[in-house]
């Protein structure tokens, strides 16, 4: 081989290796990039809700987002999209689940079809007091639920209480199980609606919008509702009747991406744990406050008020004990837990 030959192999074999030494560098700072991004990185968060601004839970998040922004100093930002701007409650747990929201606040309700171990909370009578739902969910029950939803790739945060589920009716005060024959009562769900035919009533689907003039015309007799709602919609002009029953409980939940939850750190998720059980504590007083206020505006606006007994709870729990056996048929072992922790926490 000629000595000019030689010169331009040796220039372009140069030239190769130059190349590859590049490549690889550039390969070794990405690769660095990367874990400096994910051992302390800035994280941003987006956080949806459907309910209105002026929502005592709505407040609440927004106070939890603006706590998590000022301790992390920087590290964690999460924007809030409230009333809707992002999702709608039906379309939300989607969005969070497949990534395209990093953490949303939606009812357990809206999880079901999800988690169907989240109908737990509409069994009746298994968590008659307020008492017996934070004990419930701060321990045994919380994490049985959200180990569950832990499997469809989201991670619950923050267990936002929105209170008791109570019937109002415009036909007669009710004051035990036997009253409910022949009345027609709107439910909200499944299992609601097995409530109220296993009290003797029969129950009505319809949108929350209409119930006001269904009770007003005569459709239907009554709803079943949390007392805040029945406030807020003004039920007492159309429904003479309110029984406190404690027979189902509301709750919402903050669930994050499990992904991104995964991808944080762990001084990020301490804050957010942290800024998180505060404002959980806060819920649950604030929620025990407004459905005691909401109860009072009932009584003030004309609505007679039974209050079912301590005494006579036993007497409720067996009058719809089908609606607990049947969800644990539907459920199998994981039904059968969730209604023990249920039952455990309100010894």
């Amino acid at each position: 081989m000629s000595s000019i030959k030689r010169k331009s192999w040796s220039i372009i074999a140069a030239l190769c290796l130059a190349v590859m030494m590049t490549v690889l560098a550039g390969c070794g700072a990405s690769k660095g990039a990367s874990k400096q991004d994910s051992a302390g990185g800035k994280v941003e968060l987006k956080l949806a809700y459907h309910l209105p601004v002026d929502h005592h839970l709505s407040k609440s998040i927004e106070k939890f987002a603006k706590n998590v922004n000022e301790k992390s100093k920087g590290q964690i930002t999460i924007t809030t999209y409230p009333a809707g701007q992002l999702y709608t409650d039906k379309s939300m747990n989607d969005a969070i689940m497949s990534g395209a929201l990093d953490m949303g606040l939606n009812s357990t309700a809206m999880w079901t079809t999800v988690v169907p171990t989240l109908n737990v909370l509409d069994v009746p009578f298994l968590l008659p007091t307020y008492e017996s739902v934070g004990k419930a969910i701060d321990g045994d029950l919380g994490k049985t639920l959200g180990a569950e939803m832990e499997k469809k790739g989201v991670h619950p945060l923050i267990w936002a209480d929105y209170g008791f589920i109570q019937f109002a009716n415009n036909a007669h005060p009710i004051t035990k199980p036997d009253d409910f024959k022949g009345l027609q009562i709107r439910g909200y769900g499944q299992i609601p609606a097995e409530t109220i035919k296993a009290l003797g009533a029969s129950p009505v689907t319809m949108g929350s919008a209409e119930v006001y003039t269904a009770i007003q015309r005569g459709t239907i007799d009554g709803q079943t509702s949390g007392q805040t709602a029945m406030y807020a919609r003004k039920i007492y002009e159309v429904a003479k009747y309110l029984t406190v029953t404690n027979h189902a409980f509301c709750e919402f939940v903050v669930a994050v991406n499990k992904a991104k939850w995964d991808s944080l750190t762990p001084d990020q998720k301490k804050i957010l744990e942290d800024c998180a059980k505060e404002i959980q504590d806060e819920i649950r007083k604030e929620t025990k406050g407004e459905d005691e206020v909401s109860l009072n505006k009932l009584k003030e606006n004309g609505m007679e008020v039974y209050e079912v007994p301590k005494s006579e709870v036993a007497v409720w729990q067996a009058a719809t004990e089908q609606v607990k056996n049947d969800f644990i048929k539907a459920n199998g072992e994981i039904g059968e837990k969730v209604v023990k922790e249920c039952l455990d926490a309100s010894k």
